[in-house]
Formats: C-alpha cells, sequence, structure tokens
C-alpha cells in the first residue's frame, strides 16, 4: 500500500511539473524568437569568403559572401568581393549588379567603378568600360589601375592615341605595363599614324 501511495504522488508530481512548464511558456509549442547575428558574424563569413576565393573554390565564398550580406546588407566589401568572385566564374551580369550595389552604398568608392569597368570591357561593352574607368580617375586622380585599364579599353576600342595618354599616365604613378601590350599598341598607333609615339 505504502507502494502504490508513492507512484501517485510521484505522478501528481510530474503532472504539475508538465503543467507548469506549459502554463509558464516552455512548452514546445511556443516560437522562439530569432535573434539576428552580430555584425561580426558578417566579417567572419566574409573573411572565409576571402579565403575560398582566393584558393580558386568560388561556389565556397560566394555563399559566405551571400551570409555575410544577409547579416549586413550594407557591408560594402562583400558586395565588391563577391562581384569579383562571380566575374572570375564567368558571371558578368551578377558582376555588375554586385559592383552597381556597392556604388549604390559607396557612389566613391573608386575600385567599384574600375572591376566593374573591366567587365563591361569583358563583355566587349568599351564604352561603359571607359565611363566607369573615367569615374574612378575623377574620385581618385592617382589611380594607376584605372588609367591602365581605361588605356586598354581605349585600345579595344580602336581609339589608340587615348590608350597611349592613358599608358603614360598609369605608368607615371607607377603602374607596371606588360612590355607586350606596350608593343602591340606602338605597333598600332604606327599604323594608325604613319610614325612612332614618344
Amino acid at each position: 500500500m505504502e507502494f502504490v501511495k508513492r507512484i501517485m504522488e510521484y505522478r501528481t508530481r510530474i503532472m504539475i511539473g508538465a503543467l507548469i512548464l506549459y502554463l509558464g511558456g516552455c512548452a514546445t509549442e511556443k516560437s522562439v524568437e530569432k535573434v539576428a547575428p552580430p555584425r561580426e558574424a558578417a566579417e567572419t563569413y566574409f573573411n572565409r569568403g576571402v579565403d575560398y576565393s582566393q584558393k580558386g573554390e568560388y561556389k565556397r565564398a560566394i555563399s559566405d559572401y551571400n551570409k555575410a550580406i544577409e547579416i549586413n546588407a550594407e557591408f560594402v566589401v562583400a558586395y565588391l568581393n563577391r562581384g569579383y568572385t562571380y566575374s572570375k566564374m564567368g558571371e558578368h551580369k551578377k558582376a555588375i549588379s554586385d559592383y552597381t550595389r556597392a556604388i549604390e552604398i559607396n557612389p566613391r568608392y573608386a575600385i567599384a567603378y574600375n572591376n566593374r569597368g573591366f567587365v563591361y570591357r569583358k563583355m566587349g561593352e568599351y564604352d561603359k568600360a571607359i565611363s566607369d574607368y573615367t569615374k574612378a580617375i575623377e574620385i581618385n586622380p592617382t589611380y594607376a589601375a584605372a588609367y591602365y585599364n581605361r588605356g586598354k579599353a581605349y585600345y579595344d576600342n580602336g581609339e589608340h592615341e587615348k590608350a597611349w595618354e592613358d599608358i603614360r599616365k598609369a605608368k607615371s604613378w607607377g603602374y607596371q605595363v606588360p612590355q607586350g601590350f606596350l608593343k602591340n599598341l606602338r605597333e598600332a598607333l604606327e599604323k594608325q599614324k604613319g610614325t612612332s609615339p614618344n
């Protein structure tokens, strides 16, 4: 009899405990509030994305850049790097979209204009490329890579004199212009003008 009494008390305590949990909001049906990850988490994903990109693991890099942007939608460098990674993957429209978003966040971000111009040049859209390189140079007049890239776009567009001017400026700012390109540009100018450039 004592044994049965103890079992009944034990069952009663369990039932009371379950009722307290349920009424207190600890029951499993109550929704759990989602807590936003801290901004530091965005940087962690970003840094890992950079590592993946440098290793050529572009899909993994994109995944981490996506997570960084999901946490911090204004993370301008994450858009820039994701755009670069898309460019490496040959997904030019996605790259342009990311560079454009970076420019929307920071309209004075010269490297975003330069990088978007690079993608436009790859696509054969030389006028858009030249426009973006020009904007990068307006923002940063000593941006040697932008002068070089605009010079290449002018060259590709058949504007060899303008190309030569930009290549000279890029060199004056310390850019190491490949000798093969200089040779090709000189030859194109000689054909166009009948003389050798200075």
